[in-house]
């Protein structure tokens, strides 16, 4: 056991070993003054003086009330009437034994401090008194009771007044008051001359009188019920009794007019209360109240306590400072308040002094409460049980707990609990045992869970709350429970915690004080009979049938959306709640299944139901083949259950509000009450998804060795379908498979020995259908591998039609349509032969060395020989050299390609004289020795104009013959004419060229080019619209035209100069115009076309017709 830092209360001050051993009944701390007449023997703790006066603590107002009687009494003051003004078990009947033996036989009085106090603050010797006890409580109505005489002698009689007499004087004493002198008794009440003469016989012995009344109202009651007549005897003999004792020497009444029995206090008992309480106000002194508030905590100790253990009252302080230290820590004005805490605690201690407030300012409003005494038998109930067990510095809220080994409410709890259930609210009593056994158990489990508290601080605060409950109404602030709890030093912190978490789950704390937010305290705290929306709650949702709850559970699972989302955008077909196995496809396609509650499974334990989905489709009979083709995600034993009472609490709180509906109908719930409501319910729905996906954390699916296995994993705020990608036990791929893979030599194994081809739609169903390979998330994915693999001529993709023919591909990627044809073929390379090529494969550094490097030209022949079926070539494949076989390809396919890639432009072939590009090759062109190398580059316009190529004009004129012949002997090798035609078509465009007299029409074949004559351009006869060549500053008509080729810095300092020429312009009110040609090449290699293109977009911020082409 951890040691303390304090020692406990008990260990500091002892308790009395009669208490401690239970000899002590608890019916001794309910003081009996007829005992004490009697000497009865029963109560000796009230009959003996000496053990009587140990336990008493002379209080001021005690003390106060003790000089005056005595003085009185001595014949040194008036004060003959005195009234004991409080509550019940206020120290009333305590008060009267108290004085009673002072005056008795005081030569006899025992060597005690309370004696001597009460001797000095009389000042002298209490004068010895005869002493008569009306003790209205045991004056039976139809019998009377038994009395003693001066002389000791009994007698059973009947009426007060001769009650009284019989005390005084004995049968003296009745035959004063008999009309005919006898000693019997009479039945009205004697007059005040009588009764002042009765009151002065002691006076005649030296002696004075002393009558002490005790339960008046409990004795008139009963006679005025009994015959109503009696009232105004019973009246009347009070009021001549108070008269008389006014007029007669050394005579002093003292009554307590209020009975200990809460019942008499009916219609009938308050008109008695009314009448006597006028007789004795015109006669008495002002009331005294023998026991205050700040007496109760030296009551108690000189009661439950050896007098050796209190003595040093001083060295109480260190075990104070203890507690207080606790205390401190938790609440702050106690920490400041620093010395006057500790004094107030010093004063009160062992008793922790709010708890003693408590009980004596609150519990005693309480009809069956009796103040002292009241407080006097909890604490002995209390403290005989708590020194077992109790370790707290200080008597607080613990001492009134049951054992912690021991269930229920402890015996003083129970006294308590009695008193408290008498009490009505609303015409209903309460029921406290129910109340607060559930909020025990409530607490216990609460300090269960918490690391902090260890002195069962929350079933204090259940102790602490429900005596500030006392009466119907009362409350408690937050303050007024940390105060009471923070002596054995709980972390502030986890204290709070505790507190809140009770104040969220009790049944039975007023939830108008209930925070809305969790985790934050009540400002108020009240336990009451009405229960709050938390016991509501759990009561109806107790009945939410089995049924509804997994309905709803159900119906909000398929609105989680974390469990599938990103799966569909992945490609893979999404199944939430499938019925049935054959709910999933069984076609080779990825599927993701989100279970319903039936699948439930655990690690390492897939449940027949989710085996089904990934064993069968339709049934035992019709397996499912492509079994690693599924992925199941389904809820885990423990997460249903979780989920199930989300939704179960969710529910109930949907049926508390119609019941809360129907209260406001009716008036009866305040807006506070239903704001709580609401904010349970939006807390109630809000938890469901959470838990929901919690649930959803086992994942069931086919293993690397075709076992059906579940794994749990770790469910996060990324979506679920994301978390069981990442997870390797799932083998999920979403990456694409490098072509080569799927190869004889790849590492999938999907090719038997000696195979050439295999069916495309087989290679991508395996890795639905075979465990060890991965699973695939797109089975498209595999295609597309395909795909790329054929375009990358890794393999040759074929299809064969129902004719026997066949089409290929290599280097190509096959069609959509193609893709989905059941019979296309992936073929090895060596062992396939291609029916088509694409001509656009041909170009230079499309195929790896079928163009040596730095030659610009081949034969036709280079490529028949590439297309063997023998060239085996190398690749790069990520920065390293890997051979490739070239695919045989049958001369017809090469012809065909070859001459495609001429006629679209991609080839340029030159055979003796012949030269093509951009047409068709006419027959028998094509042999093994032409020649192919890259078409020519672009001929700007501005090369053929007379001033550039002077060869091809005579006079001004050229023919399309002589500019074709002019160019190829300026290029050095005959060029296509389609090169010359374009060139020609593009400066007649651009009016660089007009056409002569007497030519053909234009565009010709080459056949007709001679026909063909172009003169260079000139401007018309007039028109401003015009414009012409000429020589720098010349000019034609109206119009003149500068034109120069300029380097970029004179481009620049053209831009610069515009402004000024738009100032000429402007000036002179005249047109300009700016017409501007771009080149961009050599003339003998085409240039780059990402240049052009980054050219051209340059080019259209400017104008979007200025392009390049």
């Amino acid at each position: 056991m951890t040691k303390l830092s304090w020692k406990p209360w008990h260990e500091v001050v002892h308790l009395r070993d009669d208490l401690k051993s239970g000899d002590l009944p608890l019916h001794m701390f309910a003081a009996d003054l007829y005992d004490v007449m009697m000497q009865s023997g029963r109560r000796p703790v009230y009959e003996k003086p000496e053990e009587f006066f140990a336990l008493t603590f002379p209080t001021y107002n005690l003390r106060q009330l003790v000089r005056d009687v005595a003085l009185r009494l001595a014949g040194k003051n008036d004060k003959a009437v005195r009234q004991l003004e409080l509550t019940y078990g206020g120290g009333k009947t305590h008060t009267l034994i108290a004085l009673r033996h002072l005056v008795h036989d005081p030569d006899k009085l025992p060597d005690l401090p309370a004696v001597a106090e009460f001797t000095e603050e009389i000042g002298q010797t209490p004068p010895r008194c005869r002493v008569a006890g009306l003790c209205f409580d045991k004056l039976d109505v139809e019998k009377g009771m038994e009395v003693a005489s001066p002389e000791g002698k009994p007698r059973t009689l009947k009426q007060p007044w001769s009650v009284l007499a019989y005390q005084i004087a004995g049968d003296d004493g009745l035959k004063l008051l008999h009309a005919s002198g006898k000693a019997e008794e009479r039945d009205s009440a004697p007059a005040e001359n009588l009764l002042c003469e009765l009151l002065e016989l002691p006076g005649k012995n030296g002696l004075g009188t002393l009558v002490l009344i005790d339960e008046v109202l409990m004795y008139a009651r009963e006679r005025v019920g009994h015959d109503a007549t009696r009232l105004n005897s019973l009246v009347n003999f009070f009021q001549y009794l108070t008269q008389a004792a006014t007029k007669a020497e050394r005579c002093c009444i003292v009554a307590s007019l209020l009975t200990s029995e809460p019942t008499t206090e009916d219609a009938l008992g308050r008109k008695i209360k009314g009448h006597l309480y006028d007789i004795f106000q015109r006669q008495r002194e002002e009331a005294v109240e023998p026991v205050v508030k700040e007496d109760v905590a030296e009551v108690l100790r000189r009661r439950f306590f050896k007098p050796q253990s209190l003595k040093d009252r001083e060295s109480f302080r260190q075990h104070v400072v203890a507690a207080l230290k606790g205390i401190a820590a938790v609440d702050e004005p106690t920490a400041k308040q620093g010395a006057e805490a500790e004094e107030r605690f010093l004063r009160s201690f062992p008793f922790h002094p709010d708890l003693t407030e408590v009980l004596y300012s609150k519990w005693t409003q309480l009809a069956r409460f009796q103040r002292t005494r009241g407080v006097l038998r909890t604490f002995a109930l209390a403290l005989r049980e708590a020194e077992k067990w109790d370790t707290s510095p200080l008597v607080g809220p613990a001492v009134l707990l049951a054992a912690p080994e021991k269930e229920g409410l402890s015996e003083a709890l129970r006294e308590m609990v009695a008193v408290a259930d008498t009490e009505e609210w609303e015409g209903k009593k309460q029921a406290w045992t129910g109340i607060l056994d559930n909020e025990f158990s409530q607490a216990k489990r609460i300090q269960t869970e918490s690391v902090g508290l260890k002195y069962r601080e929350v079933e204090q605060a259940v102790v602490a709350t429900f005596l500030h409950s006392q009466p119907i109404g009362q409350n408690a602030r937050t303050r007024d429970l940390v105060v009471l709890l923070g002596s054995t030093r709980p972390d502030k912190i986890e204290l709070e915690k505790g507190m809140a978490r009770w104040a969220q789950t009790s049944y039975w704390l007023d939830d108008l004080h209930t925070p809305a937010d969790e985790g934050q305290l009540p400002g108020t705290w009240r336990l009451g009979n009405r229960p709050n929306l938390t016991q509501m709650h759990s009561v109806v949702a107790k009945n939410v049938s089995d049924d509804t709850v997994r309905a709803r559970l159900l119906d909000d699972i398929s609105k989680v959306k974390a469990l599938t989302a990103n799966a569909s955008a992945a490609g893979v077909r999404v199944h939430t709640l499938p019925d049935r196995p054959k709910d999933i496809e069984d076609d080779g396609a990825f599927h993701y299944a989100v279970l319903g509650l039936k699948a439930v499974s655990e690690s390492g334990k897939p449940s027949p139901e989710a085996r089904k989905f990934l064993d069968e489709t339709t049934g035992p009979d019709k397996p499912r083949v492509y079994r690693n083709a599924v992925l199941l995600i389904t809820p885990s034993r423990d997460g249903v259950e979780l989920a199930i009472a989300r939704v179960r609490d969710y529910l109930g709180w949907e049926i508390v509000r119609e019941e809360i509906k129907q209260q406001q109908k009716d008036g009866n719930v305040d807006l506070a009450r239903a704001q709580t409501l609401q904010i349970n319910i939006d807390k109630g729905k809000g938890r469901i998804p959470e838990a929901i996906k919690q649930a959803y954390c086992i994942v069931v699916t086919v293993s690397e060795k075709d076992e059906v296995q579940a794994f749990k994993i770790t469910v996060t705020d990324e979506p679920h379908f994301n978390l069981i990608k990442a997870d390797k036990r799932s083998r999920v791929q979403d990456t694409a498979i490098a072509a080569d893979a799927l190869l004889p030599d790849g590492p999938y194994n999907l090719w038997r020995p000696g195979e050439t081809s295999r069916r495309v739609k087989d290679l991508s169903g395996a890795f639905a259908q075979l465990p060890h390979l991965p699973k695939m998330l797109k089975a498209s994915a595999i295609l597309d591998t395909l795909a790329a693999g054929c375009e990358e001529g890794t393999f040759v993709l074929r299809l064969t039609r129902p004719d026997g023919t066949f089409r290929t591909w290599w280097r190509s990627r096959p069609d959509e349509n193609a893709q989905k044809d059941a019979a296309l073929e992936l073929v090895l390379p060596g062992a396939a032969e291609l029916d088509d090529l694409p001509p656009a494969l041909l170009a230079n550094g499309n195929l790896p060395e079928l163009w040596p490097y730095e030659k610009k030209k081949i034969t036709a022949q280079t490529v028949y020989d590439y297309f063997t079926g023998s060239t085996v070539v190398e690749v790069d494949r990520d920065g390293y050299k890997e051979p490739m076989q070239v695919p045989k390809a049958a001369k017809e396919a090469v012809d065909k390609a070859i001459g495609a890639a001429v006629e679209n432009g991609t080839l340029w072939l030159l055979s003796g004289p012949a030269s093509f590009c951009g047409e068709p090759i006419p027959p028998g062109v094509m042999n093994g020795s032409a020649t192919l190398c890259a078409p020519p580059a672009t001929i700007l316009a501005t090369e053929i104009l007379p001033e550039v190529l002077p060869e091809a004009w005579v006079e001004g004129v050229a023919s399309g013959l002589s500019i074709a012949t002019a160019l190829s002997v300026k290029a050095g090798k005959t060029l296509p004419w389609k090169t010359v035609r374009d060139t020609i078509t593009h400066a007649l465009l651009a009016r660089f060229l007009d056409h002569a007299e007497g030519g053909q029409t234009w565009p010709c074949d080459f056949a007709s080019a001679q026909f063909v004559r172009f003169r260079a351009a000139s401007p018309p006869a007039g028109g401003a619209s015009g414009g012409g060549l000429r020589e720098r500053g010349g000019g034609f008509g109206k119009v003149l035209v500068a034109r120069a080729e300029l380097e970029p810095s004179q481009v620049q300092y053209l831009g610069d100069i515009v402004p000024r020429l738009l100032e000429v312009k402007t000036k002179e009110n005249t047109p300009i115009r700016f017409r501007v040609y771009i080149e961009m090449g050599d003339g003998e290699t085409p240039p780059p076309a990402g240049a052009a293109a980054e050219m051209n977009e340059l080019l259209r911020t400017v104008k979007e017709e200025l392009q390049l082409g």
